[in-house]
């Protein structure tokens, strides 16, 4: 029953934040206002209806499902790899959704004359386009080099030195762009949960709506890989398979969160952690859908923050992440007893 209620507590929280997205912002909306704006009455002011419908609603539902994707990631990750430190970005995937963002961004002035950042909601498009294809090719050759490889250590130290590499490409592109397009580009690379609108942001739910509880039927086979390769052979696992198959789910469920959100660092590395220590379990049939809501809650939070009334304009996604998540990870860490803390 403690799990249970812990679970429940996690989903009123992630209820509360989602709901102090839609009440809280850098204009104050009366309460009464924004319930009467969502129950579909017209009547409010129309500037108040906008900010509801085009901003706070689009950005609570992307966070959430941004957090919960991201987090999902970075459990699969630390378990195939067996690894505390390892998260979403650690094979060089989010390296690659920024390195196709780059050839379009950066070369875009260049070679068109037309900065992209001008071109509004079709640069926008663009962007999204481009990060998904760079993201999907880092995934493929990852996943080609994990067939031809026997050690995790090896495949890890590849997909690292493939992050170093795309990011070598993106400062010589950087190097010989205009100005204008290099601004674009590391406001990109920023995060914001606040570019997914209207028919994006309702492809991007969906597409993550459907993900998630496809991850979940690999919650079997993370918790036979956590016995180790020789054991899980005996077991009769396919080892190249399993790996392939956890690889490939959090690999698409960063390159979509990355295409739509920009590279949004630190969830799918604490989040994993964090949920270990509140149910003390390395099961995985509870830390998936517990990852999945504490990402979520942690992403809806660092939203709010970041566009805290008194602010003008949003603070960077990423900052926020690490200002309020770190402290309380660290504070998580040094409280387990040592034989917690070791992975």
């Amino acid at each position: 029953m403690k799990v249970a209620y812990k679970f429940i507590l996690l989903f009123l929280g992630a209820v509360v934040f989602f709901v102090l997205n839609l009440l809280l912002g850098t204009v104050k909306i009366p309460v009464d206002a924004v319930v009467s704006i969502l129950l579909g009455d017209e009547s409010v002011s129309e500037i108040w209806f906008n900010i509801v419908w085009s901003s706070r609603v689009p950005q609570a539902l992307t966070a959430t499902m941004a957090g919960a994707g991201l987090a999902v990631s970075g459990l699969q990750m630390q378990t195939v790899f067996r690894n505390p430190l390892a998260g979403p970005s650690v094979l060089g995937i989010s390296n690659g959704a920024s390195l196709g963002v780059a050839f379009v961004v950066l070369l875009s002035g260049s070679l068109g004359g037309v900065a992209l950042s001008r071109l509004g909601y079709l640069g926008d498009a663009a962007m999204s386009v481009a990060a998904i294809v760079g993201a999907l090719a880092v995934m493929a050759l990852i996943l080609y080099v994990s067939q031809k490889v026997k050690g995790n250590v090896t495949l890890l130290i590849i997909g690292v030195m493939i992050g170093y590499l795309a990011n070598a490409v993106i400062g010589v592109l950087k190097f010989f762009s205009a100005e204008e397009d290099v601004k674009a580009f590391v406001v990109w690379g920023l995060g914001s949960f606040a570019r997914v609108s209207g028919d994006q942001m309702m492809l991007f739910v969906t597409l993550m709506a459907v993900l998630l509880p496809l991850s979940m039927l690999l919650s079997k086979t993370m918790n036979i890989l956590l016995l180790g390769d020789y054991y899980a052979s005996n077991l009769g696992l396919n080892l190249k398979r399993a790996r392939l198959w956890v690889i490939s789910s959090s690999g698409i469920l960063v390159a979509i969160v990355t295409a739509y959100c920009g590279p949004i660092m630190f969830i799918g590395l604490a989040v994993p952690h964090l949920c270990r220590a509140l149910f003390r379990s390395s099961d995985h049939r509870i830390l998936m859908p517990a990852t999945m809501l504490t990402g979520a809650c942690l992403a809806l939070v660092c939203n709010l923050v970041a566009r805290m009334p008194g602010f003008e304009g949003a603070l960077p996604v990423n900052s926020v992440t690490a200002l309020i998540g770190a402290p309380v990870i660290a504070a998580v860490l040094f409280g387990r007893k040592h034989d917690e803390v070791r992975e």
